[in-house]
C-alpha cells in the first residue's frame, strides 16, 4: 500500500516540477476524478510544491494530501483574476475540502421597469430589457421598507398594462380602485403626464441610488414654494412625505455624507468558522449590509478568509466600489481599488460599527445553536420518563402534588409545574384545605386534584401528560378518584411515588416499579417531588406564622385586626410591640387601646 502511494507521490512531484511560476488557479482531483479542493496562488509552483516537500501543519491538511490523485491548474494575468476565478469554481463544484460558499440566486432586486410610465417592484429574476435593476439586497424586508416608502410619497401604478400614448389616446384602460383611493392619479386615462410620473422615477432613483440628500433638499424648495403660492394643502402633503423620508434617512445615515461608495469589511473566527461583515456606504448611509457564516475546512488563516470573503461578497452583490475598509491588510490587490485600515475619524467608526455587527451575529449564531443543544437534552430527559414509565406521548408538561400539615392544624398542599424538564415557577399554585377536617391526606390529596383538573377542564386550559402524586398507594388512589369523577382519568398519566424507597406506583397496580437510581427520569421525578414539598412547606411556615401572631395579638381584649394590621406594620413583630412603651403604642392605636395592651403583656409574662 505504501509503495502505491509513493508511486502517486512520485507521478504528483514530476506534475509540479512543470508548473508554471505565474499566478493561477490549481485543483485536487481524488480518485473517482472528482475535485476535492481548489485554490489560489501568485506562483503556482511553489504553492502546491508547498503541499508535498514539507510536512503538512495540520491533520486536515495531511489528510487531502493522501487524497490527491491528479493536479490541474489554470493561469491567469494577474492575483485578482485567480481570485474571482477560485471564487467562481468553488461556486460551481463545491469542494469537499474549501470553504463552502453558497450561491446568490435567491437575493432580491428593486427593479425600475423600461416601459412608459415605468413600475417599480421587487424580483428575484433580472432580465436583460434596459430596465434599472438596484441591489441585490440581503434583506427582503429591506425591500417591502423600500417599496412600501416609495407608495407613502410617490403616486405609482401598479397594473401591467402597456401605457404607450396611442393605447391611452384610443381609451383602451380605466381607472381602477388604486385611483379612487388616492394611491395612482391614472395614468391609464391620461389624467397624469409623462413627464411628471417620470419626476417621481428620477427621484425614486436617487433614493436607491442612496442620494436621499438631494431628494430632500428639492422636496424642502419645493414645499417653500408651495406655500409661499399659498397652496397649502400641497404643500402640506409634501410635508408629510419629506417627514417619511427623513425619518428613513435618520435610520440609514451613518458617520459622514461626504463618505461616498465605500465597502467596508470585518471578520472574527473560531475553530470551525469565520464570520464575516460587509457594510456598503453610499453618501454617508447603509444601502446594503451583510454577513456571512463561512465554514472552515482547513484550518484556512484569518487572512486567506477575508480575502476569499471580499472576492465573494463583492461579486455576489455586484459592488465595484473603489475605497475598502479592512481591519487588517488582507494580502490581495485589485486594479483601481485602495484598501484603507483607518486608525481614527469616521471611517474608523465604520469599520467599529461593522465589527460590533459581525460580533454579534457570531453570539446569536452561538446562542441558537446552546439552544438547540439545550432543546435537544431536554427531550432526552423527557424520553426516559417516556420510556421508563411507559408513557403513551412525551411528558413536556409535568405537575406535582404535596399535602403539608401538622397534627391537622393549617392544612395545605402544594402543585407544581414543570414545562420541558424545567419548573415553571410563575404556575405553581397553593391551595388552602377547605373541606376535610383534621388530618386526612387521602381526602385533601383528592380535593386539590378535584379543585385543580376541574379548573383547567372549565377554562378550557391545556391538561398536563403526567401528573405526579407525593405519597404511596393511598394518596394515588385518592387522586385517580378526583380524576375519575372529572373524566379525565383517560387523558392524563398519572403516578404515585413514595418515599421510602423511591417506589413508583401506577392506578390499579399493586407492585410498584423500581427505577434505576441513577436514571436521568428518576432523579426529575425526585427533583418535581422536592420541589413541591419545599414549596408546601414554606406556605404552611407563613400560615403557621400568621396565625401565631395573629391569634396573640388578636387575644388581647379590645384589639381587633385592624388595630392587629396597624401594630405590625409599625413595630414589625409581636416582639416588637410586647418591648414598645405606652407612648409609642399611644402613637399608633390612641391611648385606650395602648392601656389594654400594655395590661395584657404585663398580667401575661411568660
Amino acid at each position: 500500500m505504501n509503495e502505491i502511494y509513493q508511486g502517486r507521490l512520485s507521478y504528483l512531484k514530476e506534475l509540479i516540477k512543470v508548473l508554471p511560476e505565474g499566478p493561477g488557479v490549481y485543483q485536487y482531483l481524488d480518485s473517482a476524478g472528482n475535485i476535492i479542493y481548489v485554490g489560489k496562488a501568485k506562483n503556482l509552483k511553489k504553492r502546491v510544491s508547498s503541499y508535498f516537500y514539507r510536512t503538512p501543519d495540520n491533520a486536515k491538511t495531511r489528510i487531502l494530501v493522501r487524497k490527491i490523485y491528479d493536479i490541474r491548474h489554470i493561469v491567469v494575468n494577474s492575483e485578482e483574476d485567480a481570485l474571482l476565478l477560485e471564487n467562481n469554481l468553488i461556486k460551481k463544484y463545491q469542494p469537499r475540502y474549501n470553504v463552502l460558499l453558497k450561491d446568490d440566486k435567491s437575493f432580491p432586486w428593486i427593479v425600475v421597469k423600461n416601459e412608459p410610465f415605468p413600475r417599480v417592484f421587487s424580483t428575484r429574476r433580472i432580465i436583460k430589457d434596459g430596465s434599472y435593476y438596484f441591489g441585490p439586497y440581503t434583506s427582503s424586508g429591506m425591500v417591502r421598507t423600500l417599496i412600501d416608502l416609495f407608495r407613502q410619497l410617490y403616486f405609482l401604478r401598479t397594473c401591467r398594462h402597456a401605457l404607450t400614448p396611442e393605447n391611452i389616446a384610443k381609451g383602451k384602460f380605466k381607472v381602477c380602485l388604486e385611483y379612487h383611493i388616492g394611491n395612482c392619479k391614472g395614468p391609464c386615462e391620461g389624467l397624469q403626464k409623462e413627464e411628471d410620473y417620470n419626476l417621481q422615477i428620477e427621484e425614486i432613483k436617487n433614493i436607491l441610488k442612496g442620494n436621499i440628500s438631494s431628494v430632500i433638499k428639492y422636496m424642502k424648495e419645493t414645499m417653500m414654494k408651495l406655500a409661499k403660492d399659498f397652496k397649502f394643502e400641497e404643500a402640506e402633503e409634501i410635508k408629510q412625505k419629506l417627514l417619511t423620508l427623513e425619518g428613513f434617512q435618520s435610520k440609514s445615515t451613518i458617520v459622514n455624507p461626504k463618505i461616498n461608495d465605500v465597502d467596508v469589511f470585518s471578520i472574527i473566527e473560531d475553530k470551525k468558522s469565520a464570520y464575516v461583515n460587509f457594510l456598503k456606504i453610499v453618501n454617508g448611509a447603509i444601502i446594503q449590509a451583510h454577513t456571512i457564516e463561512y465554514k472552515k475546512k482547513m484550518d484556512e488563516d484569518i487572512k486567506s478568509l477575508l480575502a476569499l470573503a471580499i472576492v465573494d461578497i463583492r461579486e455576489r452583490l455586484h459592488s465595484n466600489s473603489p475605497e475598502i475598509i479592512v481591519p487588517f491588510n488582507p494580502g490581495i490587490e485589485f486594479s483601481g481599488v485602495k484598501f484603507l485600515i483607518p486608525k481614527k475619524g469616521d471611517k474608523k467608526k465604520l469599520l467599529e460599527l461593522s465589527e460590533r455587527n459581525v460580533k454579534y451575529y457570531r453570539f446569536e449564531k452561538l446562542k441558537q445553536q446552546a439552544n438547540r443543544t439545550k432543546s435537544s437534552r431536554e427531550n432526552s430527559i423527557l424520553e426516559w420518563v417516556k420510556r421508563d414509565l411507559h408513557l403513551n406521548v412525551l411528558p413536556i408538561h409535568i405537575e406535582c402534588f404535596d399535602n403539608s400539615n401538622i397534627q391537622g392544624h393549617h392544612p395545605v398542599a402544594a402543585c407544581v409545574v414543570f414545562k420541558n424538564g424545567k419548573p415553571a415557577k410563575n404556575e405553581y399554585r397553593h391551595f388552602n384545605i377547605k373541606t376535610v377536617e383534621g388530618p386526612n391526606d387521602f381526602a385533601s390529596m383528592e380535593e386539590v386534584v378535584y379543585r385543580r383538573y376541574s379548573r383547567l377542564k372549565n377554562e378550557g386550559q391545556p391538561l398536563p401528560q403526567l401528573v405526579v402524586i407525593d405519597g404511596g398507594k393511598g394518596q394515588l388512589g385518592s387522586a385517580v378518584k378526583a380524576l375519575r369523577e372529572l373524566d379525565l382519568i383517560d387523558q392524563i398519566n398519572i403516578i404515585g411515588i413514595a418515599k421510602r424507597l423511591e417506589e413508583i406506583y401506577f392506578p390499579g397496580d399493586p407492585v410498584p416499579l423500581y427505577i434505576d437510581k441513577n436514571s436521568p427520569s428518576l432523579k426529575l421525578i425526585q427533583h418535581l417531588r422536592n420541589e413541591a414539598h419545599r414549596f408546601g412547606i414554606t406556605f404552611h411556615r407563613q400560615k403557621r406564622s400568621k396565625a401565631f401572631i395573629n391569634s396573640k395579638l388578636e387575644d388581647i381584649p379590645g384589639i381587633g385586626p385592624q388595630s392587629v394590621k396597624k401594630l405590625l406594620t409599625h413595630f414589625k413583630s409581636v416582639n416588637g410591640v410586647k418591648n414598645a412603651s405606652l407612648n409609642q403604642l399611644k402613637e399608633v392605636v390612641g391611648e385606650a387601646r395602648a392601656k389594654k395592651i400594655v395590661r395584657f403583656f404585663t398580667e401575661n409574662v411568660e
